[in-house]
C-alpha cells in the first residue's frame, strides 16, 4: 500500500484554545481507519480541516500527493475526498434519490447515468426502498443512511464518517458495519468517527485516539484498547474485544 493521507503537525486554535494541536499521521490506500476520543476531543474540528470547512493555524496537508491545506470544500471533493455530518443536511424539497443524484453528477453528466448509478448506491445502503420518497419522510436512521449514500456518491478515493450509527438500531448497526468493512476492497480508503466502539474496533484496521487536541494513540485495536493514556481520557476500563 502507499499514502494517501499525510498530515504534519496540523493545528486549529480558537483564539487561545487549541483545538487541534500539533497532529501528524498518514493513512495507507486502502485503510479503515477508526478515530475515537471523548467530546470535545477535536474530532470534529480534524474532519474540518481535512475536509477544507476550516483552514488550520498551522502544519501541512498532503492528499493524494498534492498540498491541499486550505483547499476549500469544492476543491477537496472534486479530488476525491467526501464525509458525512453528525446531524444530516439533505437538501429537504428533493426526494431520496434526487439527494443522491446531487452528488453523482460530480462525475456522471447525464440524468439517466446519475440517476442509475444513485438508485445502485441507494441499494447498497439498503434504501432500495425508499428511492422516491420525500426526505422528509425518513426516520433519523434512514437519513443516517442517506448521508452515507450522497457521501459515496461522490465516487470518492477517501470518505470521512461522522457517527453514521447514530439512531440506529442493532439490527442496521450489524449491517451497515459489514457495509462498511466492504469499501476499501471498493478502493475506497475510510476514516471513521464512531461512538459505536464495538463496530469501530472490530472493524478497523488501525484507532487512532484523540483527547484535547492531541493525539495520545494511534495503533491496531487491540493495543489501543490496551492503552493506559486511552484507558484514562476515555474507556474508564480497558474493553474487551472478544
Amino acid at each position: 500500500m502507499t499514502e494517501l493521507v499525510q498530515v504534519e503537525n496540523l493545528g486549529r486554535a480558537f483564539d487561545a484554545l487549541w483545538a487541534v494541536n500539533g497532529v501528524s499521521f498518514s493513512v495507507e490506500r486502502g485503510e479503515l481507519l477508526g478515530l475515537i476520543g471523548p467530546n470535545g476531543a477535536g474530532k470534529s474540528t480534524l474532519y474540518n480541516l481535512l475536509a477544507g470547512a476550516l483552514a488550520p493555524t498551522r502544519g501541512e496537508i498532503v492528499f493524494d500527493g498534492q498540498r491541499v491545506t486550505g483547499w476549500k470544500p469544492y476543491h477537496m471533493a472534486r479530488v476525491g475526498m467526501a464525509r458525512t455530518f453528525q446531524i444530516p443536511k439533505p437538501y429537504r424539497r428533493l426526494s431520496v434519490v434526487e439527494n443522491v443524484m446531487l452528488a453523482s453528477f460530480q462525475r456522471h453528466r447525464s440524468v439517466r447515468s446519475a440517476r442509475v448509478f444513485a438508485e445502485e448506491i441507494l441499494a447498497d445502503v439498503g434504501l432500495s426502498d425508499h428511492v422516491t420518497a420525500p426526505v422528509t419522510t425518513l426516520t433519523v436512521g434512514l437519513l443516517k443512511r442517506l448521508e452515507v449514500a450522497r457521501a459515496l456518491a461522490l465516487e470518492p478515493k477517501l470518505v470521512l464518517f461522522d457517527e453514521i450509527m447514530a439512531g440506529l438500531t442493532p439490527t442496521e448497526v450489524a449491517a451497515m458495519t459489514g457495509f462498511v468493512s466492504t469499501l476499501p476492497a471498493r478502493g475506497i480508503t475510510v476514516i471513521w468517527v464512531e461512538h459505536v466502539l464495538h463496530a469501530i474496533m472490530k472493524t478497523a484496521t488501525r484507532v487512532m485516539v484523540l483527547d484535547r487536541g492531541q493525539l495520545i494513540a494511534n495503533d491496531a485495536p487491540k493495543a489501543v484498547a490496551r492503552d493506559a493514556a486511552v484507558i484514562k481520557a476515555y474507556f474508564g476500563e480497558e474493553i474487551s474485544l472478544a
